[in-house]
């Protein structure tokens, strides 16, 4: 059945990338196994080379009105197609934002027969899906080296007994399989987990070292509130993850308008800086996070082949082939620990008994095939040859990824660590109080601003980057947005402003709190006359 198998498995491959090695040894290594005692239906559907060529995907999961949508666009600093943002559920639809030159919208069933795309497998989940999937493409510098997928809110209370037609949870434990970060977001003033959130979360264990927890609209409560809301959020999560270890968890306000309360501002900052340079990893480790999620599928493999084969061996020849499978189903936690005393298997590699016995309802237990002891020989290998000679591929092209500079860069990326601007991560502190501030500014309204300029205390015509940072965070707008202004008033790009500059600078803070949106370029209208 499988030719390959006759070849000789003993040489030592060579492989040009870890990717395509991965590649080769799951399609002569362990695809066999899995076919052989069809891993597909009980699992995970079978990988394609587009799986392994895909670009880090980053999945946001949380209640309705969590932010998830708006924190795509705080990290492209723009909209996207398909974008939709209220207090109640709006995003009805699995949104997957990605890279390319023209902005641009693919529904679902195109979607799912790109074989360029990694979402084939997703046709299975039946059209009732594919009408709430689909792909926005968005020529942003973010998304050239990582794609975000955006899910539906989940819901609580009576809207959570809506059905939605078709598997959400499924669909969760496919996409969770696949990306490389999970990222959980939780309301500051809704911290209650429902029902099918706490399913959802449920369908993302086995995947605990890709989640990170992010607690927004944090500026929304005080500091004393803040204490409180963390400490229930933890308490919480503590009972669903049902993990030893702490969760760790980002705060922050992860949006482009002033901040409620800006006491937590510095926090708020660091919690920021900690999350997008872990995200900012994601193309470095992409491939060794590829190879562990195939050992993972592996072992997984190979537990399936002894508990197919075990229920293989316990169906009666003739008679009393239902009652005998029935049986087997409902002492299924018999079978798991006679094979974990044989084969000296971790109860941790054993798949969801539960979910095993819903599979295992609609299977023939008489088409199961006993063991080849070949296909777990050559799996064996696997493990202990090709995937030693791979890790140790991976130190070498992490050097290579950075000094190509594949890193996540543009939109809000552009503030991690910054040394341009005053309003980068920790600028304008001790020694380096006063340094560089580009940004822009616009003469209007300039003899009120010429009156706070001359507060603070100009030297030589002008005010240092410190000095002018004071004044401009007490707007509370994100350091995103000031960064933006500082560009923009800082004519000369001096690092210093005069008071033409500085006036520009406050002119489109007000602007920005009336709501209009920045200029990518200052506007001849509104460029100093002494800079014209």
């Amino acid at each position: 059945m499988f030719s390959w198998l006759s070849k000789s498995n003993n040489k030592e491959e060579v492989y040009e990338s870890v990717v395509q090695g991965l590649k080769n040894i799951y399609k002569n290594k362990l695809l066999p196994l899995e076919l052989h005692h069809q891993f597909h239906d009980f699992h995970s559907p079978q990988l394609e080379d587009s799986d392994f060529d895909a670009k880090p995907m980053i999945l946001l999961v949380g209640q309705y009105s969590t932010g998830k949508t708006t924190f795509i666009k705080y990290l492209l600093e723009r909209d996207f197609p398909g974008i939709r943002i209220g207090p109640e559920p709006t995003t009805d639809r699995f949104i997957a934002v990605m890279y390319d030159d023209k902005e641009g919208m693919i529904p679902g069933n195109a979607l799912v027969v790109d074989p360029k795309k990694q979402f084939r497998p997703l046709s299975k989940f039946g059209n009732a899906f594919l009408n709430r999937l689909q792909c926005s493409l968005v020529p942003s510098p973010v998304l050239q080296n990582i794609s975000i997928v955006d899910t539906p809110g989940i819901l609580s209370g009576e809207k959570q007994r809506v059905d939605r037609g078709y598997d959400f949870t499924g669909v969760l434990e496919w996409f969770a399989e696949r990306v490389d970060r999970i990222i959980l977001l939780f309301d500051a003033h809704k911290l209650d987990i429902s029902d099918e959130f706490r399913r959802s979360i449920e369908a993302l264990r086995g995947h605990d070292d890709k989640i990170r927890i992010v607690l927004n609209k944090a500026d929304m409560i005080d500091h004393q509130q803040l204490m409180r809301v963390y400490g229930a959020l933890m308490w919480s999560l503590g009972k669903v993850l049902q993990t030893p270890e702490v969760a760790r968890v980002y705060i922050g306000s992860f949006w482009d308008q002033p901040l409620r309360y800006d006491v937590n501002r510095r926090l708020f900052e660091d919690e920021e800086q900690d999350l997008f340079k872990d995200l900012q990893s994601l193309p470095r480790n992409a491939a060794l996070r590829k190879l562990n999620d195939l050992i993972k599928r592996a072992r997984l493999a190979k537990v399936h082949a002894y508990i197919i084969a075990e229920l293989r061996k316990g169906m009666p020849a003739m008679i009393g082939k239902d009652s005998k499978k029935k049986e087997l189903i409902k002492n299924l936690s018999q079978v798991y620990d006679k094979l974990q005393r044989e084969h000296q298997i971790s109860a941790g590699d054993f798949p969801d008994i539960k979910k095993m016995q819903e599979v295992l309802q609609n299977q023939d237990f008489t088409k199961f095939h006993p063991i080849k002891p070949k296909l777990l020989e050559i799996v064996d290998r696997m493990l202990a040859d090709d995937i030693s000679t791979l890790m140790a591929k991976i130190p070498q092209e992490e050097i290579n990824h950075v000094e190509a500079e594949t890193i996540i860069k543009g939109g809000a990326f552009e503030g991690v660590e910054e040394t341009i601007s005053p309003f980068g991560y920790k600028r304008g502190e001790g020694i380096d109080a006063g340094y560089g501030e580009p940004e822009w500014i616009v003469t209007k309204y300039k003899p009120q601003y010429d009156k706070v300029f001359d507060v603070l205390n100009p030297c030589d015509g002008k005010i240092t980057g410190a000095a002018a940072k004071s004044e401009m965070v007490k707007s509370k707008l994100p350091n995103s947005v000031l960064r933006k202004i500082w560009k923009l008033a800082d004519v000369d790009q001096d690092g210093m402003l005069d008071s033409d500059e500085f006036a520009l600078a406050m002119h489109l803070i007000n602007v920005k709190i009336d709501g209009n949106d920045l200029p990518s370029e200052l506007p001849d209208h509104l460029v100093p006359p002494t800079k014209r």
